[in-house]
């Protein structure tokens, strides 16, 4: 796999990202080793985490991802070398009280502290890509449609958490800073902010990504692609929705597969995945797949791969065999009546997975 430029840092990253938020609560840390051992070995350079991981959070598993990773990198130095490593600072608690005791805000004290302990968890003197999760500010994200200014609340400002991340950059503990869950305004506000007071320039923003939730074609796009901002593309899959797997039990019902994280996990389904016609549109997409030839999950992750805004795809795997199906998927070319056929079913159902 060749490389890519992550923004305007000094990133160069394959263009699959390994996602780590199952380790920890769905992957043990044996298996999540052998699976960070095989990664390396296919050629993938890059990998993401986050404080609040594993998934569903809760408080007995906060940090248990990096800290995972942290041992593996503790056991294999040379990994460290090759292996880049993105992970994240929680935005405000949403009601996860054991994050900073619940607090509604992310304020540049709270971002330079979290990135300390995830340098330890870690076991790593720098952080390669640290992204806040989400905003402070109130956004529609994780399932909200609409912005509600009644929800606005006062918050550290976007320019004071900059300036944390760009402390954490001169101390030499981050090499590119980015976002996750953004929206155009913010991706906007960072960087004309960036560059107003000398400030490093985000370089990702990372957003879900997939044949059922492509809003960010809607307008974010053309953001990025006009402040030279890179996407990582996060749930290429639609957390399982476009594997085919639910096609036939739904998510819950008889059928559904039992260790699956949307079929596992209520938290999860009441989100933007579980919707009736988020599965639904899913059903569509899957079976264009088959009548053209490929496996759901093919259709899903070509798609990402061979997207223009899309700069890497993090893929998220419980099993070797998942590993290798995903990197497989890289090369599959779809045709343009393919991809008109693609955005034939769009235009009827639009994102129904936003």
């Amino acid at each position: 796999m060749d490389k890519v430029q992550l923004g305007a840092s000094d990133l160069l990253v394959t263009p699959i990202c390994l996602g780590t938020m199952t380790f920890g609560e769905q992957v043990d840390e044996a298996r999540a080793h052998s699976i960070l051992d095989r990664s390396l070995e296919r050629g993938v350079n890059f990998l993401d985490t986050a404080e609040m991981y594993s998934v569903p959070a809760r408080a007995e598993t906060f940090g248990a991802t990096e800290t995972i990773i942290g041992n593996w990198f503790a056991k294999n130095p040379q990994a460290r070398q090759k292996m880049l490593v993105a992970t994240k600072v929680a935005g405000p608690a949403r009601g996860m009280n054991w994050i900073r005791k619940g607090s509604p805000d992310l304020t540049p004290e709270d971002i330079v502290q979290a990135c300390n302990d995830s340098l330890k968890r870690l076991q790593t003197d720098v952080i390669d890509l640290y992204q806040i999760h989400w905003p402070a500010r109130h956004v529609p994200a994780f399932g909200i449609m609409y912005f509600d200014p009644a929800k606005d609340k006062p918050v550290s400002s976007i320019h004071q958490q900059l300036e944390a991340l760009a402390s954490l950059v001169k101390a030499g503990k981050v090499r590119a800073i980015g976002l996750s869950n953004e929206t155009p305004y913010g991706v906007h506000e960072f960087v004309r902010l960036a560059g107003e007071h000398g400030l490093p320039k985000i370089a990702t923003v990372q957003n879900p990504y997939c044949l059922v939730s492509r809003t960010v074609d809607n307008g974010l796009d053309e953001t990025l692609y006009r402040l030279g901002v890179s996407l990582l593309a996060y749930s290429p899959l639609g957390f399982g929705l476009l594997t085919g797997k639910y096609d036939a039990g739904g998510t819950t019902g008889p059928g559904a597969p039992a260790d699956a994280r949307i079929a596992k996990f209520e938290s999860v389904r009441g989100q933007r995945w579980g919707r009736p016609e988020a599965l639904a549109a899913a059903r569509r997409y899957n079976q264009l797949a088959r009548d053209h030839g490929l496996t759901p999950a093919q259709l899903a992750l070509a798609f990402c791969y061979t997207r223009a805004q899309v700069a890497s795809t993090i893929i998220g795997v419980t099993s070797l065999a998942h590993l290798d199906e995903n990197i497989a998927a890289y090369g599959t070319r779809l045709t343009p009546e393919l991809l008109a056929a693609i955005d034939t079913i769009r235009w009827e159902i639009r994102d129904p997975a936003l």
